[in-house]
């Protein structure tokens, strides 16, 4: 067996080694081997093909058996890679059988070889990203809990807000991850269905056999069977192709956040580190989020790839000429891109590294602005809003003025001090009394995720 020459300097960077060997040439063609030998059975077990020649048939069904440069050379010419295979097949068997030569690919079309090749790719792509969610959403859980109540600035427009909990925003990526995995579970049977329509999607080729053959068919394989064949209905694929793009963008989101986390000027949340990893070719001190690069930078590939499956949708009559050229590179490779954008995200959570003092002194960075809104919604109840309001802006002014803590002035101003006490404001402009929310957020993160898992 040949293997092709590939690129294979980023593989380990952005893609999962696993789902690579899914949608590697031999993951292809073993699939669709699996397709042939599979018909055979089910042909046998119908009556349409002689029992005895099922087992020369399953016994060239390896992909080992095969030149994949021959074939990807074959390609170019056949114009799709179920015809030189199917040819490839039959000399095989034909060396030990000739008789069962005769029955290879009996009343199928390349497109059922392929589209139900891919199912089984997809099927396999599914366990392995599943896997990877619930797994990633099981360590989220527990980051959440552990840092429930560690409180940081929240940011909104890339400044300063009211403090948040490292926790509540490590439980919005779970969410995400939770909401993902939901939408698998329910694809699952739209997906995993046998494509099988000969021809032009009739099965006239075996007559009133053609739906016994079929139900044989998509018990062999463990798929579904279909109202119909969907040589030209491509919803299916790109429904789970949207969902890959939705969970690459939720790791992206959670990529952006570390990075920005990570940034010398902030510098509260790390990946882990490890020797070598990070580094600069020519800066020492540097500590680079490479795996937040790969989560951010799947993000940003999906989409297009994504766009490609969409735009494939409009398949002309029964069979395409282009559009369905267009998919069979293109889902794949976003497969790939989810698996590698899930194990970075994976090693990211796990290792995650907080200075929570850092987080703290950060807080503090505005001398108390950031609770203004905690003593202007107290002040509002015994002063009214548009007063307390109006009070509470030209404190934060005389503050930022005076380079002076919010608390400082706040202490000076009469209207204030009629109204709280020292006790009071010292409550007030103390982040962990103004978290609102962020526990119950967590608890109820962590719930669904368990309730999915359970």
């Amino acid at each position: 067996m040949n293997q092709r020459p590939g690129n294979q300097l980023f593989d380990a960077y952005f893609t999962a080694r696993d789902m690579r060997e899914v949608f590697c040439d031999q993951g292809r063609v073993q699939a669709m081997l699996d397709f042939e030998s599979a018909l055979a059975r089910a042909e046998a077990r119908v009556g349409l093909i002689p029992q005895s020649v099922v087992a020369s048939i399953e016994a060239a069904c390896v992909a080992g058996h095969y030149d994949f440069a021959a074939l990807g050379e074959a390609i170019a010419t056949a114009g799709n890679s179920a015809i030189p295979l199917v040819k490839a097949l039959g000399k095989q068997i034909a060396t030990t059988d000739a008789e069962a030569e005769r029955y290879v690919h009996l009343g199928a079309t390349s497109q059922d070889v392929m589209d139900t090749g891919l199912v089984l790719q997809l099927r396999r792509a599914l366990e392995l990203i599943e896997s990877d969610l619930a797994q990633l959403g099981e360590t989220l859980a527990t980051q959440a809990l552990r840092f429930v109540a560690t409180p940081l600035a929240g940011r909104t427009w890339l400044q300063h807000a009211t403090p948040v909990t490292l926790g509540m925003k490590i439980a919005g990526w779970l969410g995400a991850v939770t909401r993902s995995r939901q939408r698998l579970q329910e694809l699952k049977p739209r997906l995993l269905v046998l494509q099988f329509g000969g021809a032009s999607g009739t099965l006239a080729a075996l007559g009133e056999q053609a739906i016994p053959i079929a139900e044989a068919l998509a018990g062999e394989l463990q798929l579904t069977l279909p109202d119909q064949p969907w040589h030209t209905q491509r919803d299916r694929l790109v429904e789970f192709g949207a969902v890959l793009g939705l969970i690459a963008g939720s790791l992206g989101k959670l990529g952006r956040d570390i990075s920005l986390l990570m940034q010398t000027e902030a510098g509260e949340v790390f990946e882990p580190s490890a020797p070598g990893k990070g580094g600069s070719s020519t800066m020492p001190h540097k500590r680079n989020p490479v795996g937040a690069a790969v989560l951010i930078g799947a993000a940003t590939r999906v989409p297009g790839l994504l766009s490609t499956l969409f735009s494939a949708m409009p398949q002309e009559h029964e069979r395409s000429l282009g559009l369905w050229h267009a998919e069979w590179e293109t889902l794949p490779e976003i497969c790939c891109l989810v698996s590698g954008s899930l194990k970075q995200a994976l090693l990211v959570a796990d290792g995650l590294e907080v200075d929570a003092d850092r987080m703290a002194r950060n807080l503090d960075l505005t001398q108390g602005l950031v609770l203004a809104e905690a003593v202007s919604i107290v002040l509002a109840q015994r002063l009214g809003r548009d007063t307390a309001h109006h009070l509470l802006e030209q404190c934060c002014k005389r503050a930022v003025a005076e380079q002076r803590h919010l608390r400082a002035v706040l202490g000076d101003e009469p209207q204030v001090t009629a109204e709280l006490s020292d006790i009071e404001l010292d409550r007030l402009l103390d982040p962990a009394h103004y978290l609102g929310q962020a526990h119950a957020w967590v608890k109820r993160a962590v719930a669904e995720h368990s309730a999915l898992t359970a």
